[in-house]
């Protein structure tokens, strides 16, 4: 079974390389725990040009969100560590990765949450080396207010479990699950951590984040109608199956570390 929705596979990176045109480093082993992990999107649609611009697909095979010029936010298990980092890729501003107008960033410092060790502060940033100054930014969630309802996800990661990476973003609605349920004998039993983790998905399964999605963003409209990050990809039992729904790190818990963090990288 497969826990975490990065690509762990250093063959199946090799795959994506020659797929995409992009120069993929090698998936961060990951964390110690159950081996059961995940994220692409299944269930899913085709995005449309332009549609979620802040879209940030990244060469060790994970996803991420434009979150300023110069700083993508991505999960910490799709990194090995803080420090200077010149060997990620970015790819941005595109549906279709190998569209020959998409943008590409290398990356020049990782940020990842302090403290992180494989169980919760699922997030990190992922500094580029020039500003992308042409494509919207998305903001994050700084209060709860945004936490429950339906939300949209995005990945260009596995259309189903066990599957290929997509060239095409997709996209697919999710509804919000309870603390309560998603904790339940019947689901997760106790594994998630309620104060800084959010599920999503539909108990007969049929649509979630899968492998390669780690990382991206989920996102729903506020009250102004404009989109806004509730979650980042971190983990699931497999892709879209009954009763497990995706796990998402809560942005809103971590926001004013985000921001602080953000700040003193510059972005």
């Amino acid at each position: 079974m497969v826990k975490w929705r990065i690509l762990v596979s250093t063959a199946v990176a090799a795959l994506t390389v020659a797929a995409w045109g992009t120069t993929a480093e090698a998936a961060p082993t990951a964390p110690p725990g159950d081996g059961v992990v995940s994220p692409s999107v299944v269930g899913g649609s085709q995005a449309t040009q332009g549609e979620f611009p802040w879209m940030v697909r990244l060469s060790m095979g994970c996803g991420g969100a434009l979150y300023s010029p110069t700083l993508v936010l991505t999960a910490a298990h799709c990194v090995s560590r803080t420090g200077a980092n010149s060997s990620i890729t970015a790819t941005l501003g595109v549906v279709d990765l190998q569209s020959s107008s998409r943008i590409t960033r290398t990356s020049n410092y990782v940020y990842r949450a302090p403290g992180y060790n494989g169980n919760g502060d699922d997030w990190a940033f992922i500094r580029l080396s020039s500003p992308v100054t042409t494509l919207a930014t998305l903001p994050i969630a700084t209060s709860t207010a945004y936490d429950s309802g339906t939300f949209t996800v995005a990945g260009w990661g596995a259309n189903r479990e066990g599957g290929a990476q997509q060239r095409y973003l997709l996209k697919a609605n999710v509804p919000f699950v309870s603390d309560a349920t998603c904790n339940s004998s019947s689901m997760y039993g106790g594994e998630v951590i309620a104060a800084e983790e959010i599920c999503a998905g539909y108990t007969s399964g049929g649509t979630d984040t899968c492998q390669g999605d780690s990382g991206g963003p989920m996102f729903r409209r506020d009250a102004s109608n404009a989109w806004v990050q509730v979650g980042i990809v971190s983990w699931g039992y497999g892709c879209a199956r009954p009763n497990k729904p995706g796990v998402y790190t809560q942005v809103s818990y971590f926001s004013s570390a985000i921001r602080s963090a953000a700040s003193s990288l510059g972005g």
